[in-house]
């Protein structure tokens, strides 16, 4: 008789958490959702910050509703973090990645280590919330004066399970202060910075033992102990991209949801000045492998218009946004300027105007200026990532909650000319489970758990439309503007 085990997964993403329990055997792999709740960032006077309290409880409440679980495993967004003092408590909520602390603070930085040896060191596309500008931003903070030891949210939540403290790889190759070549600490960067790499915990690697449920916790969910607690691919996108249900190489992913996260999965980072410029990342994934992917504002936009039109059915919109016509405006969905929250159809309108194309005014135009947009974006990422890795693809995986966007599926098969793999939607959830469960003997290597994944769960398939000549042309319309 086959051995079932189960897992929990705890998946925080940056507008909701999600504990979700995966059943996994030799040949099966099942996800049910035990708890899902809100994360909504808080505006104080100082600024944006995270409700990690509420963000713990909605894990403990998860955990609670799970059931037995031989395992648990932990992931969320990257490079926010909690600092905690001399007696393991927490200074403060965490600051929040959209808050305006780290504006003009990249200047700063490379005034000492310029842009291009900093992406040398590490990889890692500038973005300005990056840990490395946070901390930059930080230096002279009460708090981080009083800090003793630096959590990211994953490690953070960890050590309140557990007791114990880790700082998990994938995750931390988002700080911009880790070696992708040696999958360590850029000790040589961080000193000309000074930046203390002591206040980070020692490194940890997927399935990685990340201690036990302390009494406390057993109690407060009910479980049975002893539960051991693994780390994962604690970066999000890290347990996303493990659960790409791929076959062989040649494939580009695009993990979806309030970011589109676009690119190649390879076995050694692409330092070049040429991929520096082009803003492409190197984030370290599961087995040596590297996440070599270009950031794209993602469905943040279609959420912050939803958000000012009321909450309207997205069903019916996205119907209405088929009707248009494809491609009349379109926006750089890379562009920082609609990174922070607020006026989002405004700000899509103005840029629209400002770049001399019809300006969209009812919210089915607005929502399909999003949508070609993000398409021609993950079109532009996934052709030049082939370029500048020198590795050529013949399928794009698109996993996360944009799956559920059936036109966005199709409009980037259109835009990238190839056929597109839809599926799965809790990507990042199912990873979790699957290191988890491999942690334990009971699935194989990265290749493996795909084939888990292939055989088990639902995937759609979007075939290329047309040529990809429009898409061409409102690329070299929207470079023009």
């Amino acid at each position: 008789m086959s051995t079932v085990k189960s897992y929990a997964a705890v998946d925080l993403g940056a507008s909701s958490g999600r504990v979700m329990v995966g059943r996994v055997g030799p040949d099966s792999l099942e996800l049910t959702e035990a708890h899902r709740f809100p994360n909504r960032p808080v505006r104080v006077p100082e600024g944006l910050r995270w409700d990690v309290l509420s963000l713990y409880a909605g894990v403990l409440d998860g955990l609670k509703g799970a059931g037995p679980v031989d395992s648990v495993g932990i992931d969320s967004w990257a490079v926010d973090y909690g600092l905690l003092d001399a007696d393991g408590a927490l200074l403060g909520n965490p600051v929040h990645y959209r808050d305006s602390r780290t504006d003009r603070i990249a200047e700063k930085v490379w005034a000492t280590v310029p842009a291009e040896e900093l992406y040398a060191a590490t990889g890692l596309q500038y973005a300005p919330f990056n840990t490395l500008y946070q901390l930059t931003a930080a230096r002279d903070s009460a708090q981080l004066a009083q800090a003793r030891r630096l959590l990211l949210i994953p490690d953070l939540l960890t050590y309140w399970l557990t007791g114990e403290q880790g700082t998990e790889l994938t995750n931390a190759s988002t700080t911009q202060l880790v070696d992708p070549r040696t999958r360590d600490w850029a000790h040589g960067l961080a000193e000309r910075l000074g930046i203390d790499l002591g206040l980070f915990a020692p490194l940890r690697r997927p399935g990685d033992p990340a201690g036990m449920l302390r009494p406390e916790v057993l109690e407060e969910t009910g479980l049975t102990g002893p539960v051991p607690v693994t780390a994962v691919g604690s970066h999000d996108t890290a347990s996303a991209v493990a659960a790409v249900p791929a076959d062989g190489e040649r494939f580009a992913y695009i993990c979806t949801g309030t970011w589109s996260l676009a690119g190649l999965e390879l076995d050694a980072p692409v330092l070049t000045e040429e991929s520096r410029a082009a803003n492409f990342t190197n984030e370290l994934g599961l087995d040596g492998t590297v996440r070599y992917l270009r950031n794209i504002m993602g469905l943040w936009l279609l959420q912050e218009c939803l958000r000012a039109w009321g909450q309207p059915d997205l069903g019916a919109l996205l119907l209405d946004a088929g009707k248009v016509p494809a491609l009349r405006s379109v926006v750089d969905a890379g562009d920082a300027a609609f990174l922070a929250p607020g006026r989002m159809p405004e700000r899509i309108a103005e840029a629209c105007r400002d770049s001399g194309q019809p300006v969209p005014a009812t919210p089915a135009e607005i929502t399909r200026c999003i949508l070609d947009s993000l398409a021609l974006a993950h079109r532009k990422a996934v052709t030049d990532a082939q370029r500048l890795a020198g590795q050529p693809v013949d399928v794009v995986h698109i996993v996360g909650g944009g799956t559920r966007n059936a036109l966005l599926c199709q409009l980037t098969a259109d835009a990238c000319g190839l056929p597109v793999v839809s599926g799965p939607t809790e990507a990042a959830a199912l990873g979790n489970v699957l290191v988890q469960a491999r942690a334990h003997g009971l699935v194989g290597d990265l290749t493996g758990m795909r084939r888990l994944l292939t055989r088990t769960q639902p995937l759609t398939r979007y075939e290329p439309r047309g040529g990809t000549q429009r898409w061409q042309a409102a690329q070299a319309r929207l470079a023009r503007g």
